[in-house]
């Protein structure tokens, strides 16, 4: 079975090693460098990572990089700051090629203090309201642990390059008619600083983000479903 693992980085440096360690044996690990200052790409290179350079800044923009360098039939995506188990994607992918799903997402579930902090908690609370009266998905995270089949997310046609990256997959597979689930995955306390959801104002600035994603009328090339 053929997967990819994209793990956009940026100063990944210390979190690295215990993150591709996990890859599981015989997948490709692809890291996004996305301007890292901390020797993250020579680090990722020396320990058997594909390693990619995008230069435009953006969670987004490493993700979409990582996409298009992907070669294999099942695409992954996982944070590169030791917060989540890539390990933990073989279920993901089995549901994938067993047919019983388009999009698999994991549902994080914070391990110890300090791993979800209250202010994410509450931007992802409320990001899940605004998904479920834009799409009618019931789902209760959009975390960063995800798999699915490398045409159809390319055939979804992503455009937002920040923030909104992940929302935007989820709300066009909605509006495509994917079968998507959640799984259970344990959260840990990551490595370093979020450059995302660190504080109240990243936290509230990516909400702003991915409200303007959720604005967005279905595109007439996506409504038609993958099956």
């Amino acid at each position: 079975m053929r997967v990819d693992v994209v793990l956009p980085c940026l100063d990944e440096a210390e979190a690295l090693p215990w993150v591709l360690e996990r890859i599981p044996p015989g997948w490709r690990a692809i890291v996004v460098d996305n301007g890292s200052t901390d020797g993250s790409a020579v680090i990722a290179r020396a320990l058997g990572a594909s390693v990619v350079h995008e230069e435009r800044r953006g969670f987004g923009a490493a993700c979409h990089a990582g996409l298009l360098a992907a070669e294999a039939e099942y695409v992954c995506f996982c944070d590169c700051d030791a917060s989540l188990d890539p390990g933990l994607l073989t279920g993901f992918v089995r549901q994938l090629a067993d047919g019983d799903s388009d999009l698999v997402l994991g549902r994080r579930r914070p391990q110890g203090r300090g791993a979800w902090p209250p202010h994410a908690r509450a931007g992802n609370l409320a990001l899940a309201r605004m998904l479920r009266r834009r799409t009618g998905l019931r789902l209760r995270d959009l975390g960063p642990l995800r798999a699915a089949r490398r045409e159809e997310l390319l055939a979804l046609d992503l455009t937002d390059r920040r923030s909104g990256y992940p929302l935007q997959m989820v709300v066009r597979a909605a509006d495509a008619d994917w079968r998507v689930t959640e799984v259970d995955v344990p959260y840990l306390p990551r490595s370093g600083r979020s450059k995302v959801t660190g504080t109240w104002r990243g936290t509230w600035q990516t909400v702003r983000d991915m409200r303007t994603v959720l604005s967005e009328q279905p595109l007439s090339a996506v409504a038609g479903g993958v099956r």
